[in-house]
């Protein structure tokens, strides 16, 4: 079977007993996912299932550098919103296969999370099994403040936190750090600081007392008590992910990114403004985005 890696900003590492690190290795970019690492994750982990249940019995993912993954590569997305409407939906149908077939693996996916899970790296995040996770570490899916839609991601969300967790993140575009994302029900386990490399070794150790074909029809088991978005539903979220960056709200939300600027919608655009008047002003009031919505800067999804 051929193993090898179809980009180099995807690394594949067998180690003993069954562990698989696929590794994502663009660190200049914050590991931003590029279309060739959108395609290219499925592509290995179709392969890794094929394998015998002693041969692969759990896969972590991990990004090379201080940033686990920074999301997608918003040029590529720009680029997208721009294209013909079935280019720009086929781009979204890549992301939509990503969540599900790491989300649908047969063994357990564990994420090893330093720096930032934004974007596209919090939906790989959410779609793993067991999330370990630097204390510094920041999660988080700021598309709405990107005038971008969450959608693809958002089933995934949804179904690892419930509407009512997830709704700060995928409409408020809040961000969370370790110990917060913890409680929050989207990290497993936070390591302190230096110790992210000890706290998953520990993680791979307990997994592995876990007999390797009893762990498979229990994860079999557990995608049928909370089933994966349905073929309707992901395709209303590819649509409206596609939708959303050709729109007036997409362009301008990503020309602003580059730009370094608020986007119009902002309270930051203007002069204050009051309770109960649409906030244009640098200083908000009651409702408006809060700390723990901190939006890190980079490529986001």
């Amino acid at each position: 079977m051929n193993l090898d890696s179809p980009t180099p900003h995807l690394h594949l590492d067998p180690r003993p007993r069954g562990v698989w690190r696929l590794v994502l290795r663009r660190p200049e970019a914050r590991n931003a996912l590029t279309p060739a690492m959108v395609e290219g994750i499925p592509d290995l982990l179709d392969r890794l299932r094929d394998l015998a249940p002693e041969a692969c019995r759990l896969v972590v993912l991990e990004g090379e550098g201080t940033v686990f993954c920074a999301g997608a590569d918003l040029a590529a997305m720009r680029a997208s919103g721009q294209a013909g409407d079935e280019a720009n939906r086929e781009d979204a149908r890549r992301f939509a296969r990503l969540f599900r077939t790491a989300a649908a693996f047969p063994t357990p996916v564990i994420a090893s999370v330093q720096g930032a899970a934004i974007g596209g790296g919090f939906g790989l995040a959410v779609a793993s099994d067991f999330v370990v996770a630097a204390e510094t570490a920041r999660f988080g899916t700021p598309e709405a403040r990107l005038g971008l839609v969450p959608a693809v991601i958002s089933p995934y969300v949804v179904r690892r936190l419930g509407p009512g967790r997830a709704a700060p993140l995928l409409l408020g575009g809040m961000t969370f750090a370790g110990p917060e994302a913890e409680a929050r029900g989207i990290v497993h386990r936070v390591a302190p600081d230096g110790k992210l490399g000890a706290c998953l070794d520990e993680v791979i150790r307990e997994h592995l007392e876990s007999a390797p074909r009893g762990v498979r029809e229990a994860k079999a088991l557990m995608l049928r008590a909370a089933p994966l978005p349905s073929a309707e539903l992901e395709e209303r979220t590819i649509r409206a992910i596609a939708a959303a960056r050709a729109g007036a709200e997409g362009q301008a939300g990503t020309a602003a990114f580059f730009a370094r600027t608020p986007p119009p919608w902002s309270p930051r655009t203007g002069a204050e403004t009051t309770l109960g008047s649409p906030r244009t002003g640098a200083e908000a009031t009651l409702g408006s985005p809060r700390t723990g919505a901190e939006t890190p800067p980079g490529p986001r999804a």
